[in-house]
């Protein structure tokens, strides 16, 4: 297994892995070991390689990445075209009382809120359609957890996250769209206390990229990712 990654696939023009939760996709200023794009240029040795799809932060699971232009090109039409399938796993608060939903609200910016790059549901916003279904309902410590399979239809910025939040079961973590978003800005300040780790129960959200699958090139591709040990450890520890 790579030092740098996790790998799921690898030919001479596609590389899919498994991104862990916590690394940025895009370089940052601490060196190429902090994000993705940085351990992909290590991998390759040239700067070729483009992230085909990206995940939050402390989203994990499953990223393509071209190596040529041509590849980037022809996935990024199917990408653009919702010629790519995608699905989440995502734990979050509460019991979900219906098996099956479509959240169909539109995002936008959220004016009124601190974090610079934080959206809403708002009426002008951009349309989002989400669809989730409940693999399990569980109970740890007295608190009431849902285990999701999610599909969104679309691809709009925190598209998940907004959506879950909105319909009263935030993600399991969620620094943004949790029960408070103080805890963001003190994330981001690295001033997170006892008591501010112990709400958010996890190190990062409970959101993870399973599955993508598409058609390409004349044959079907299909990829999954098996979720991190945080992830593995809450569903052990939910009993129904």
């Amino acid at each position: 297994m790579s030092p740098l990654f996790h790998i799921l696939h690898e030919d001479a023009d596609l590389l899919v892995v498994n991104k862990p939760a916590g690394l940025v996709c895009h370089p940052t200023r601490d060196g190429e070991m902090s994000s993705l794009v940085g351990r992909l240029r290590l991998h390759l040795g040239t700067a070729e390689g483009r992230l085909v799809n990206r995940l939050d932060r402390e989203t994990s699971g499953v990223v393509l990445i071209a190596k040529n232009v041509d590849t980037a090109r022809e996935l990024g039409k199917l990408l653009a075209a919702s010629g790519v399938d995608k699905r989440y796993w995502a734990i979050v608060h509460g019991h979900v009382e219906k098996d099956t939903t479509v959240i169909d609200a539109p995002l936008g910016r959220d004016e009124g809120s601190a974090v610079a790059i934080k959206d809403c549901v708002r009426a002008d916003g951009a349309s989002a359609r989400t669809q989730i279904s409940v693999n399990r309902r569980c109970v740890r410590d007295g608190r009431l957890f849902t285990w999701l399979d999610v599909a969104p239809e679309t691809g709009r910025k925190h598209q998940i996250r907004i959506h879950l939040a909105h319909i009263g079961h935030p993600i399991v973590g969620d620094k943004i769209y949790g029960a408070d978003e103080r805890l963001y800005l003190r994330f981001i300040d690295n001033t997170l206390t006892p008591e501010d780790h112990a709400a958010l129960m996890v190190a990062n959200h409970l959101l993870h990229a399973r599955h993508v699958s598409f058609v390409w090139r004349g044959r079907p591709w299909a990829f999954d990712a098996d979720p991190d040990a945080d992830f593995s450890a809450m569903l052990s520890a939910c009993r129904t």
